[in-house]
């Protein structure tokens, strides 16, 4: 029987990562503190009531016998204590362990032994800029010259992908289709995609490739998105700056700064013409006895004078008294900071992130990364990534993201798309309605919980990317299970894809010295990057210690890999018909194949049909086979 996956925690996140491993064909076994065992959502899934930090309950659960322990309650404490007491019990079993923790996820893993550290926000943050950048991702990987995204493409009526070749469309856009659902027909995934079909309306094209290239494409289909940053001309921001300060003013304030200055204006102007002072002479009088109470120079000054200078004194401490006190008041209270914001806020094609926990911060970084520019909204002036943001050149509005006026001031109406992530799923509901309100056409990215809820919503509301977290989230954690080469799984055409690096490590390494395209044709894997070697080239290649090859697979075609369950050698080829040119180099490949001599592979190749090679993996035979092709050679796996 075999070895079953634990799973520990049936929370939001839990419940969809053992959708994932069923999904996967993986024995599953539950532990946790309030689900019952008889609960129908578990469909015949095998579950222990009780506290997973217990040795006695995750023994019941044969965690002992496991083959992995997935551990994803929502408590950082009870996460790791399970995962250290599993490793007590279990040496061998692989354990991935759900961290809200940063800081701990990279000094934890490192510390214990086959153990994985997941983040939820560290998972579906890539996911959400990447769909924010471009307009669409289904999921993101990288490789060692940047970053890739999967999207899917919809061929509708009018489209210009209709009539078009897929090959035509991978080579001009450098991507790599993954799966090929026509409207009409059986889809096709991976290495059955052919080249040569033509795409009509009603089809749906998985493919895989830059981010940059992709944007293009998709703006390119869909023709709504926004160009490039705008920003405003420097008097106009400059103006905006200081009206929004003016506003930002208390009144008290507004009332006492103009009589200090009138008081100032109307003593210069009595000193210039009343006493027969210069200009400057009669401004620094007035500035000396308003602000010190100093005397004015000079002996013998007529009465009204003496009077006017007391006067002066008494409404100049007055005045400074009273300003000096409002003013201090009203910096003390004052949040000057968005009217200063507003001056870096672009008029339109910037991502507004509306709220700043985990995921928000996330979503800030990986947008910085992919040359975006970006407002960020936050409720909290003390939240944890504010300043953090702030440092990263982000303007940010303290302020409710569910007022207008707040959603104003960032500009969402003209941005390129608003990421409603705060933690309240109803306030990211009530922060997409209010765009698209202002906005019918603005593209929203919502952060939800419920699967259930996010497809509510994107039916009824025509919220298309309104995101579930654990759904995003859940196929990384059954991912993980299998090895932390595994960077992604996707769903394209009804089925898991996997996107994994395989590493060649030692000499014993079963891969070692195995024939690249033989493995690709075995294992049905399509191949996206070889360390230091360019795939449309290599030809012949076969793997060696120190190799990293990424591909693509299926779930059950990656299981079987990772098993080593080898395809059995009974094919052989047969050589049909050769055209006299190739005679030589063919008889000297017969001798080598054959190990016989040069008579007798003349011999041979006189009586077709001819058995060249027997003992074959399909995809050793198949390679031999476009060998012989390409010399002209008819022949034929049997």
């Amino acid at each position: 029987m075999e070895r079953p996956v634990v799973l520990c925690g049936l929370g939001r996140v839990g419940w969809r990562v053992l959708d994932s491993l069923r999904a996967a064909g993986l024995p599953t076994v539950v532990v946790d503190l309030n689900t019952a065992p008889d609960d129908a959502r578990l469909a015949g899934v095998t579950a222990f009531k009780g506290d997973c930090r217990l040795p006695e309950v995750l023994e019941r659960a044969g965690v002992k016998g496991a083959r992995a322990v997935v551990i994803v309650t929502s408590d950082d404490l009870v996460n790791i204590s399970t995962a250290l007491l599993v490793r007590k019990l279990n040496p061998t079993a692989r354990v991935v362990v759900r961290m809200f923790n940063q800081n701990l996820i990279a000094r934890f893993t490192g510390a214990v032994k086959n153990t994985v550290a997941l983040s939820v926000s560290a998972l579906i943050a890539p996911v959400i800029a990447l769909t924010a950048a471009t307009g669409d991702a289904l999921g993101a990987f990288k490789l060692d010259d940047g970053a890739r995204q999967v999207s899917e493409l919809v061929v509708a009526d009018g489209s210009e992908l209709v009539g078009k070749r897929i090959a035509d469309l991978a080579r001009e856009h450098d991507l790599v289709p993954l799966a090929h659902a026509p409207a009409t027909g059986d889809p096709r995934l991976l290495l059955n995609v052919s080249g040569d079909a033509v795409l009509a309306a009603g089809d749906r094209l998985v493919v895989c490739g830059p981010p940059q290239a992709l944007r293009k494409l998709l703006e390119q289909l869909r023709g709504d998105l926004l160009p490039g940053v705008q920003w405003a001309g420097a008097v106009r921001r400059w103006l905006r700056t200081a009206r929004r300060t003016l506003l930002e003013v208390d009144l008290s304030v507004k009332i006492i700064t103009p009589i200090l200055f009138v008081t100032i204006l109307a003593s210069t102007l009595i000193f210039r013409y009343g006493i027969g002072a210069d200009w400057g002479d009669g401004l620094y009088q007035t500035v000396s006895i308003v602000a010190t109470g100093g005397e004015l120079h000079g002996e013998n000054k007529p009465e009204w004078v003496k009077v006017f200078l007391s006067v002066l004194k008494l409404a100049g401490a007055a005045l400074i008294a009273g300003f000096t006190a409002i003013l201090t008041n009203y910096l003390i209270r004052a949040r000057l900071g968005g009217a200063l914001e507003v001056r870096r806020v672009p008029d339109s094609g910037h991502v507004v992130v509306c709220g700043l926990g985990n995921i928000g911060y996330r979503v800030v970084e990986e947008l910085l990364t992919l040359g975006e520019r970006v407002v960020a909204i936050d409720k909290a002036t003390d939240g944890p990534f504010v300043e953090i943001v702030r440092r990263k050149g982000v303007p940010i509005f303290i302020g409710d993201s569910t007022v207008p006026e707040v959603l104003r001031q960032a500009r969402a109406e003209t941005a390129k798309v608003v990421i409603a992530v705060t933690s309240s799923e109803l306030a990211n509901i009530e922060i997409a309605l209010l765009v698209r309100e202002v906005n019918p056409k603005q593209r929203v990215i919502v952060r939800l919980i419920d699967p259930q809820f996010a497809e509510a919503v994107r039916d009824a509301a025509d919220i298309k990317n309104a995101l579930s977290v654990p759904a995003l989230a859940a196929p990384a954690f059954a991912a993980a299970v299998y090895g932390d080469r595994v960077q992604t799984l996707v769903t394209a055409a009804g089925r898991t894809l996997v996107v994994v690096d395989l590493l060649v490590n030692d000499a014993d390494d079963y891969l070692n010295a195995r024939s690249l395209r033989a493995l690709v044709l075995d294992y049905a894997l399509l191949p996206l990057a070889l360390t230091g070697q360019d795939l449309s080239t290599v030809r012949g290649y076969r793997l060696k210690v120190g190799d990293k090859l990424t591909v693509v697979a299926e779930l059950a075609d990656f299981e079987r890999l990772l098993r080593q369950q080898h395809p059995p050698a009974t094919s052989r080829v047969l050589i049909d018909a050769f055209p006299a040119p190739a005679k030589g180099a063919l008889a000297t490949q017969v001798q080598v194949i054959r190990g016989c001599t040069a008579t007798e592979s003349d011999a041979a190749l006189a009586a077709l049909p001819l058995v060249l090679c027997e003992g074959l993996t399909p995809g050793e035979a198949r390679e031999l086979v476009e060998q012989l092709e390409r010399e002209k050679v008819t022949a034929r796996v049997a």
